[in-house]
């Protein structure tokens, strides 16, 4: 008995040693890609001569100054904050629901926020005038984080009785939701004009084309916060991993975390939706393969999430710009391409262990 727990011990000092391995390597991971999303571009413009011309006192020319600073810095900003949003709100779910096919789309929220943008995009010029000149042309993402957080709030209602939340009536309301969701979606793509129907396909199949410092300084603390918040909830995750009775019995104020777990992941795929629109697998296949590589352990398992899940993006990002070049590839369909034999990789691999 003594040797299995001595042979537990050092697997589990094993992978907590590979977990912060792992983390530099992400680290440095996400500040090659972030230079790299910088640097490569359609127009042409060079960073390394921008930097060339400000370390020798020169200023940068115009044309430079402006693709840089104005296009491709926010864009990296929005994709290192919603690849870290939609990792880390996969694996708090796949956490809170001990389910590894959970994402960010299972509890309804980002069916919830897309039926908010495209409600803004085909209704939008029926509003008052008022909130056109309030919202102005943060309309749809407005439209798009309310409408994901107006799921979250009745996913919330009808899986709590008692005061307590079912997990499972939680799984099969967001799965109910989500269909809803799509139903009025569907009506409403069905009465929109050829303009609208353009816009709701470009917006539905995810960007980050149209990034901006504005919807950065709206959308990023939001997300930044979420993560923040989801970062204290590992010790919890690890606990209710065991069970929710066992959780209940070492300590963990389970219905809490269950309370915050949802708010948080719906704050946070609600901001990354709303200024990303749809991009899929990044919720999914992240913690997969970390949980491959580092194990279970939520305390290094989120925050190599978030780092992954940025570099990830970022790297779409840059392929959805070059790759065809001066034309933009719609970044959910490189991420599509790029997640999907991920997954089915996955699946096959651990088809022995996961009886679905």
């Amino acid at each position: 008995m003594s040797v299995l727990a001595d042979t537990r011990a050092v697997q589990i000092i094993d992978r907590s040693q590979r977990a912060r391995v792992v983390a530099v390597g992400l680290a440095v991971l996400l500040i090659v890609v972030s230079v790299s999303s910088l640097a490569i571009g359609a127009s042409g413009t060079s960073l390394w001569r921008a930097l060339g011309d400000i370390a020798a006192g020169r200023r940068a020319t115009q044309t430079a100054s402006v693709v840089l600073w104005e296009i491709r810095a926010p864009r990296l900003v929005m994709g290192i904050c919603v690849g870290a949003a939609l990792a880390v709100s996969g694996a708090v779910l796949q956490g809170l629901f001990r389910n590894p096919l959970a994402d960010p789309g299972l509890i309804g929220v980002s069916a919830g926020a897309g039926l908010g943008a495209i409600t803004a995009i085909v209704l939008g010029a029926a509003l008052p005038m008022w909130i056109a000149q309030a919202v102005g042309n943060q309309l749809v993402p407005v439209a798009a984080f309310l409408g994901g957080w107006a799921t979250t709030i009745v996913l919330y209602r009808v899986a709590t009785r008692n005061g307590r939340t079912s997990v499972a009536t939680m799984l099969l309301a967001g799965i109910a939701l989500a269909a809803l969701a799509g139903a009025l979606s569907g009506i409403l793509v069905y009465i929109a004009d050829d303009r609208q129907l353009r816009d709701l396909t470009f917006w539905g199949l995810g960007s980050l084309a149209g990034a901006t410092w504005d919807k950065v300084t709206v959308a990023a603390p939001i997300i930044v916060v979420a993560i923040a918040v989801a970062l204290t909830l590992a010790g919890g995750l690890n606990g209710l991993a065991l069970g929710e009775a066992t959780a209940r019995h070492i300590g963990i104020p389970v219905q809490r975390m269950k309370n915050l777990a949802i708010l948080t992941v719906a704050a946070a795929v609600g901001s990354a939706v709303a200024v990303s629109g749809g991009i899929g697998f990044i919720g999914i296949v992240v913690p997969h393969l970390l949980r491959l590589a580092t194990g279970p352990d939520h305390r290094m398992l989120l925050i190599n999430a978030a780092l992954l899940g940025a570099s990830l993006l970022l790297l779409a990002d840059v392929i959805s710009r070059v790759i065809i070049a001066p034309a933009e590839l719609p970044i959910g369909i490189v991420t599509a391409v790029l997640g999907a034999p991920v997954f089915l990789w996955i699946l096959l691999r651990r088809r022995g262990l996961v009886d679905l």
